[in-house]
């Protein structure tokens, strides 16, 4: 199940993000507005829901977490943005890592 979240999950929603991908859950975070869709397969399905709802291109990145472990990773074929300074998958300014983490554990957490 693929959800928006605005403010802290619940159980009942942390369970439902959670069931794709057996306790891994992709995430795609917006920066700007400190929200997050969780759920899903595929990042790219999470990144239109943000951007349907208001979000800009430039403040969306793509992340996953572990429930089990609760580590971060923050990997993503949707990070691929050489035109704004990351030609990688993976987030490299720690700026950014920083925003996406603090979003993630303030509303997964």
């Amino acid at each position: 199940m693929l959800l928006i979240l605005r403010e802290k999950a619940n159980e009942e929603n942390l369970k439902k993000v959670a069931e794709d991908l057996d306790g891994y859950v992709k995430v795609v975070v917006d920066v700007t507005r400190k929200i997050l869709s969780a759920g899903g397969k595929l990042h790219v399905d999470g990144e239109r829901l943000l951007l349907e709802d208001g979000s800009q291109q430039s403040d969306v990145w793509g992340a996953g977490i572990d429930f089990e472990t609760g580590e971060i990773d923050f990997d993503s074929m949707i990070n691929l943005r050489p035109a704004q300074g990351n030609p990688s998958r993976e987030v490299l300014d720690k700026n950014i890592r920083g925003q996406i983490e603090a979003v993630i554990r303030g509303l997964l957490r």
